[in-house]
């Protein structure tokens, strides 16, 4: 064989190895692929009713299952409360801590001044890694980076959207993930969540911060999340929402709930809500807490109730977004193998 003849031969072999796997063959021995979950954990799963989780079937049932990654968004970041104790809520209640905290820094409260794009990317990877499709639940400028985000999934501001590792904080060459549900190779944009949140997000502060592409899409929420609660003060200067305010409402097919919280909340103060999971009473009443059961709030004079609607009520969502996920993601790793 003549020598130029055998480096066209290597020149050939070389980029064979180097050529990159197909997503799709990556797949197939993902680890997202395979969940070892005690078959006998998941019968109880496959029986749980989503909407009537108790404490002890997240303690007992839940907690020994996969759960979605949760994104808190905090709000302005002038003020001297973030998500973090919200965060801390939602541990104390038995969410995993590691799907809380971001696997960078470790920090329960994300910046509402995140670009849309990169954060829209980066819950594609963590889709794609991690199997379950993540959660955002955002507090004032959060709120409105939350619904920012869902359109940016429908592709109102692009056309492509990058893939952005959490871990490294850097875009991926590739706006493509492969499902972890059905291997196959899909754009960012498209991507649909199970469940979204904005707490006291108004039309208000986007005016005066000059977020003119969000004030008519603020309370208009697109197909792109199955699931959206909207949480409103009945009197909120901050956000400027008032009596009568416009209330959130489907694009299409969204399921979009609206939930008024008592005036006497303080806009600023609505993620400090760690002290309801330490005390039994308040604990218990979330516990047993489901929409529109119109429950009696505790009257104890010794219990601080604050912020006490919207706590229970995103965690009654959080436990039957995080059973649905679970038991759909069992169901379709079972499916494969």
């Amino acid at each position: 064989m003549r020598a130029s003849s055998a480096f066209a031969c290597v020149l050939a072999l070389v980029a064979i190895l180097a050529a990159p796997v197909p997503a799709r063959a990556l797949s197939a021995t993902s680890d997202t692929q395979v969940v070892d979950v005690d078959p006998q954990i998941y019968q109880r799963l496959r029986a749980l009713d989503p909407t009537r989780i108790s404490a002890r079937d997240v303690s007992e049932v839940l907690a020994r299952v996969p759960a979605p990654r949760i994104i808190l968004l905090q709000g302005s970041g002038l003020g001297p409360v973030t998500m973090e104790p919200f965060g801390e809520f939602l541990i104390a209640m038995g969410y995993p801590a590691d799907k809380v905290r971001s696997p960078r820094d470790g920090r329960l409260s994300q910046s509402s001044y995140m670009d849309s794009q990169r954060l829209a990317g980066m819950i594609a990877w963590y889709y794609e890694s991690e199997g379950l499709r993540p959660v955002l639940i955002g507090h004032s400028q959060g709120g409105m980076l939350v619904v920012r985000v869902l359109y940016e999934f429908a592709g109102d501001f692009s056309g492509s959207i990058h893939v952005w590792n959490p871990i490294t904080d850097q875009a991926e060459q590739r706006t493509t993930i492969v499902d972890p549900f059905t291997g196959e190779v899909r754009p960012v944009v498209g991507l649909r969540l199970r469940y979204a949140a904005a707490i006291a997000t108004g039309k208000l502060p986007r005016l005066l911060s000059g977020q003119w592409a969000m004030i008519p899409r603020l309370r208009r929420i697109p197909d792109t999340v199955e699931d959206f609660t909207g949480y409103t003060l009945e009197w909120d200067f901050i956000a400027g929402d008032f009596p009568g305010t416009e209330p959130y409402t489907a694009i299409g097919t969204a399921s979009v709930r609206n939930v008024t919280l008592p005036g006497s909340y303080s806009h600023i103060g609505l993620p400090l809500t760690e002290h309801l999971a330490a005390n039994a009473v308040t604990r218990a009443w979330i516990d047993a807490y489901v929409p529109g059961a119109n429950a009696a709030v505790p009257a104890n004079r010794d219990v601080d109730t604050s912020n006490l609607i919207h706590a229970a009520d995103i965690w009654y969502s959080v436990k039957r977004n995080w059973c649905l996920s679970a038991q759909r993601r069992l169901e379709a790793t079972r499916m494969t193998q």
